[in-house]
């Protein structure tokens, strides 16, 4: 990635779509770091408002393709009317089946841009929001059936430890755990003003990044996201032809070390740290980020969401 300092020209200027829906982040950076080739096939595995999928478009000559995933229902909406777009309504994770369908093998770069888009957070009714109640849903995909309730009104006391600790960070997860599994017969829980009610004696410090923390947590687990990651990588080392770049954006630390290591060592085996131990090395992918790159003070004043952003850049060998 160069490290010229570059004149950020407004979102608009790369994809020539409002930004209503959501805001892509990082997206010059990650347009660079794909380098794309025009008559490529390409990769948007999170399709969400289409901010970088009409970047990559805008970068493909007449005969490039862009094959955009998103389980997503409403993120269809905002498909633009290209002929080189195919666009599938599924989870990422079955990145190689869905291309395999299309009589797609290889492909030239693949993109994905984690978490809950801006427009899933300001949608009141999918529940991923502390701002506004509504059903404990936070389903991103709602024809699966388990939801946000379903784990907290199901889950055992040390699944629930173990899932607010790892995956929201919360400072007293086992309180909570323990809290939930106290109260969950006795007080509803399926609203998320009931859920934040019923267990503010347990809140420790600010009890909006407390509440975030936690249904950060909730999230994750209901939308098995790092378990789709870990697929999404592996099916992508198969499927991105050599001298393809991969870029993921990342906001949680659990998701960005998992793709560091991932193009670090091609995969996620633990290795043994005996150093008289020999292990093969097989190099699969060569770093084309040696640090993650984040967001600019300009892109920060825009666009909050950016600050936890982290992009990585690996090129298939």
């Amino acid at each position: 990635m160069s490290k010229q300092k570059k004149e950020i020209l407004p979102v608009s200027a790369l994809t020539d779509q409002p930004e209503t829906y959501h805001i892509p982040v990082l997206l010059h950076e990650t347009i660079e770091g794909l380098h794309i080739v025009p008559d490529g096939i390409y990769v948007d595995a999170t399709f969400g408002g289409g901010g970088h999928s009409a970047a990559i478009l805008k970068a493909l000559g007449p005969k490039g393709r862009l094959v955009a995933f998103d389980q997503d229902a409403d993120a269809a909406n905002n498909l633009p009317a290209d002929e080189r777009v195919l666009f599938v309504p599924q989870n990422f994770r079955h990145l190689k089946r869905f291309l395999r369908l299309h009589g797609i093998s290889k492909v030239n770069g693949l993109l994905a841009d984690l978490g809950v888009s801006s427009h899933q957070f300001d949608e009141a009714a999918r529940g991923f929001s502390i701002r506004f109640n509504a059903d404990m849903d936070m389903r991103m995909d709602r024809r699966q059936s388990r939801t946000a309730f379903d784990v907290v009104q199901t889950y055992s006391e040390q699944q629930l430890h173990k899932l607010f600790e790892q995956y929201g960070e919360v400072t007293n997860a086992k309180t909570l755990a323990r809290a939930i599994v106290e109260i969950r017969g006795r007080v509803s829980l399926k609203t998320t003003e009931g859920f934040k009610n019923a267990l503010r004696p347990v809140v420790k410090g600010n009890p909006n990044k407390y509440f975030a923390q936690v249904f950060q947590a909730l999230r994750i687990e209901v939308n098995q996201e790092l378990e789709a990651l870990k697929e999404l990588l592996e099916q992508a080392k198969e499927v991105v032809q050599a001298g393809g770049r991969i870029a993921i954006i990342t906001f949680h630390s659990l998701e960005d070390r998992l793709v560091k290591k991932f193009f670090r060592d091609g995969g996620f085996d633990q290795k043994d740290d005996n150093p008289f131990i020999q292990h093969p090395t097989e190099k699969v992918f060569k770093i084309i980020t040696k640090k993650p790159v984040e967001a600019g003070e300009e892109e920060l004043k825009k666009n909050t969401r950016s600050r936890s952003a982290k992009l990585r850049v690996a090129e298939r060998v």
